[in-house]
């Protein structure tokens, strides 16, 4: 028997944050170990006289993938997979990582090439009305210290909320801050300013990401200024990377420091030009996570929080940084960290004043 918090996960995702309707033609990419959630989207689909694309991934295929893919395969860009995209209405993907580490051994340059090649299939995905969702699996309730029924209660208790009332809750913070200009981040290891000048904010409940609860724009690609630490290890590619901390000049990242893999972080940010410069600014909102688990989709959200990516820029926020890359790290301000908005304190210890 489908466990109900499922169905209801897929009638978010079907009807709340896609809006599938009658002729659509839904792409839906997921891994196996998602099965009961792919195959309940996947049912739901059908029920509304759209038209399901399915592409399941197995065990091991994204690492033999990069193990041994040839230079050659690396740079071939897919055309199939393009013409699929354009044509598609709808863009669901379900991950279920049942190895979070698969990647770890692999060349950080092999997955960044094979990157710059997809640059335009994410470009034209994200024209779509899209989602992403996190399946709770056994590998990823470990990676969070928790059993798997622990892990399920956290992912559906963060997911299967009324998105319509969490909506009212954030608007709030989405009115303040989308009447400002100038950001500044302040904390014991952080002092950073930037321009959101002529950019907007988007109001992100439950439309993209799932779990959601953020707000996010795209910050002036020339502005940043100043430095900060970032309170969380990122996972990028399998690989953990710690004690991050930036300093930007005039928009650039000038120099870059972990205390952890420091050789994969300087890999990244030197991708292309776009790389060195932030593509996003987000704020946390859904105050249903409050616990750090090393997972991105959940970790942003987290109430309290900011997030900002070096890398690619949302259109829709007008954002113009062009990237393969788009990399989300993770500030806790929950303790001591303040935001101000055009000089003026909006936000103190993680919560909207």
């Amino acid at each position: 028997m489908t466990d109900p918090r499922v169905k209801k996960a897929a009638e978010i995702l079907v009807n709340h944050s896609t809006k599938v309707k009658k002729g659509d033609y839904v792409v839906i990419n997921g891994e196996v170990s998602a099965t009961p959630l792919i195959l309940e989207v996947y049912k739901l689909v059908l029920k509304k006289g759209a038209f399901p694309i399915s592409h399941i991934s197995l065990p091991g295929m994204t690492y033999n993938y990069f193990n041994l893919a040839s230079d050659a395969q690396l740079k071939k860009f897919p055309e199939l997979a393009m013409e699929e995209t354009k044509k598609a209405d709808v863009y669901i993907a379900i991950y279920g990582s049942s190895n979070t580490r698969e990647l770890t051994n692999i060349n950080p340059k092999k997955i960044s090439i094979r990157q710059k090649v997809l640059e335009p299939i994410k470009y034209q995905r994200l024209k779509k009305r899209w989602v992403l969702y996190e399946f709770p699996t056994e590998s990823l309730a470990q990676e969070a210290d928790m059993s798997l029924d622990e892990f399920e209660d956290f992912v559906y208790g963060a997911t299967n909320l009324d998105w319509k009332k969490e909506s009212k809750k954030m608007h709030r913070a989405f009115n303040i801050m989308s009447k400002g200009k100038k950001v500044r981040i302040v904390h014991d290891d952080t002092d950073l300013t930037f321009s959101i000048k002529g950019r907007k904010f988007i109001l992100a409940d439950g439309s993209y990401n799932m779990p959601d609860g953020e707000i996010f724009t795209a910050p002036v690609e020339t502005s940043a200024n100043g430095y900060i630490s970032f309170s969380f290890p990122t996972i990028y590619a399998g690989k953990e990377v710690d004690g991050i901390s930036l300093v930007f000049k005039n928009g650039k990242v000038i120099k870059a420091t972990a205390k952890k893999n420091e050789s994969l972080l300087k890999t990244l940010i030197a991708t292309d030009e776009g790389s060195r410069r932030l593509g996003e600014f987000g704020i946390g909102l859904n105050y249903n996570l409050k616990k750090y688990i090393k997972q991105i989709l959940f970790d942003e959200k987290i109430g309290g929080t900011i997030h900002l990516a070096l890398g690619s820029a949302y259109e829709e926020c007008k954002g113009i940084n062009k990237s393969a890359l788009h990399w989300d790290m993770i500030k806790d301000l929950r303790k001591g960290g303040k935001i101000y908005l055009d000089g003026k304190l909006v936000s103190k210890n993680g919560k909207f004043l």
